[in-house]
């Protein structure tokens, strides 16, 4: 006879369900102001890169310098923009022509949108048809090609990844692609990085087909998550460099358990608070990393342990935090149906001990998402060793290169993208190396003896 679930165990898993089967954030799968996205040069030289948001009537500008804002549309067809990622009024704005028009008016600055050579196409991934987009700058010689991997998103990055508007405009091609279970591609969302690397090694071969003699230096490139899938991939096709934007060198266990730590110490804990919170997080990766099929005695035996201690309170992280809310039983039914498959267990460190290509890590300093401490210490031990790792760091940034403003809470406003990332990126990209030269508030940890030729 099937077990009844307890009124109150059945409520828990009712709540769970929110945080452990539903997706965080998916976009609609076709703005309605989608037409507007695109470069546009100002008539003063200025690049402004233009793309869709989340949301379907919005959209988002980008500067070199990192300045960015949310755009608004009144009634009159002028748009109005916040400041970075706020809800603050920033003083921009902005009209458009018609959609075929390409026409921008920006900040009272007139500019028309760039023409690059664009190829839609799909492919076969893993055991799924993938839609993809190859953006070329327009020209007949060869450009250096980034294949963008994803992060943790689950919508379209043909549609979403701004990429494809911002890098043409300085002659290098992107080849974006909708992940797996994600806008156009075929198959269910997942996030098994093996699974994930092969469709991205796919990806890579599309791109220099559609590319042909225009293919310079090919390489992967992407943030967060694309940290532990683009190496991997690298690893099994002929990539020309990685590049990789607050990523992580340790395992996705470690970022519940660095978040866990962080916001611990932000909340006044010491040493002996924080050595209690990692039987906690090694119990929750447990449960987690199982499947939510194992752990759970391990997990009841720390929340009998340390459950009415005054810090228990403030444990928060990519999960633990929410995992000690709820008994076994709610977790057991409803854990599963997550469905995202996601390599708890992987260790990055074999796969960047073995990486012959030059690989570009960007670091920010004060990422409460992807928690840096580690990830930087690994890297500068692997470049001190004489793998061809760049190491750059922009202090006091968050997720994303973001700055940001901190409330009296405690809580970040974040305002823009920093100064010098943008170029930094263009210029490592392009030429296999950085200029030397101020990229803004970054720091230069670590880069090879001798940097590679461009091809």
């Amino acid at each position: 006879m099937p077990a009844v679930i307890p009124r109150n165990a059945l409520a828990a898993a009712c709540a769970l369900w929110f945080v452990v089967a539903l997706p965080a954030c998916r976009p609609a799968s076709e703005p309605t102001v989608v037409c507007h996205a695109g470069a546009y040069r100002l008539h003063d030289g200025t690049v402004v890169a233009v793309s869709p948001t989340s949301d379907p009537d919005r959209l988002r500008w980008r500067l070199l310098d990192g300045r960015t804002g949310r755009l608004t549309p009144d009634a009159r067809g002028e748009w109005t923009s916040t400041l970075g990622w706020s809800d603050r009024t920033d003083g921009v704005r902005v009209r458009f022509g018609e959609c075929a028009a390409g026409r921008i008016v920006f900040d009272g600055r007139a500019g028309n949108r760039l023409a690059f050579d664009v190829t839609d196409t799909t492919f076969a991934g893993a055991g799924v048809t993938l839609k993809g987009r190859l953006v070329l700058p327009k020209g007949a010689g060869p450009v250096p090609i980034v294949v963008q991997v994803h992060g943790s998103e689950d919508y379209s990055a043909v549609v979403f990844n701004h990429q494809q508007q911002w890098l043409p405009a300085h002659g290098i091609g992107v080849f974006v692609y909708d992940k797996r279970g994600t806008g156009d591609s075929s198959g269910r969302y997942s996030q098994d990085f093996s699974l994930l690397a092969d469709d991205a090694q796919a990806a890579m071969r599309e791109a220099r087909r559609l590319a042909g003699p225009r293919a310079g230096r090919v390489g992967f490139g992407g943030g967060s998550q694309a940290g532990w899938v683009a190496p991997l991939a690298a690893s099994r096709t002929a990539a020309d460099f990685v590049a990789v934007g607050y990523g992580l060198a340790d395992g996705p266990l470690a970022e519940d358990r660095d978040q866990v730590m962080l916001d611990l110490v932000a909340a006044g804990h010491g040493p002996d608070v924080l050595a209690k919170a990692r039987e906690v997080t090694d119990a929750t990766g447990a449960v987690i990393a199982s499947g939510f099929k194992r752990g759970f005695d391990r997990l009841d035996a720390v929340r009998v342990r340390y459950g009415h201690e005054p810090w228990w309170k403030d444990l928060r992280g990519e999960f633990t935090g929410e995992l000690i809310k709820y008994p076994a039983l709610a977790l057991r039914v409803v854990g599963p149906l997550r469905g995202s498959d996601t390599s708890w267990n992987y260790d990055p460190m074999p796969t960047l001990r073995g990486l012959p290509m030059p690989q570009l890590w960007v670091l920010a300093g004060a990422d409460r998402k992807a928690p840096p401490v580690e990830t930087r210490r690994r890297l500068l031990a692997l470049a001190a060793a004489g793998r061809p790792i760049t190491v750059v760091e922009f202090p006091q940034t968050d997720h994303g290169i973001h700055q940001f403003e901190t409330g009296a809470d405690g809580t970040r406003v974040e305002t823009r993208i920093a100064d010098g990332y943008f170029r930094l990126l263009i210029d490592w990209i392009k030429h296999g190396r950085l200029d030397g030269v101020p990229y803004g508030t970054a720091q230069l940890l670590a880069e090879p003896a001798a940097s590679p030729n461009s091809r």
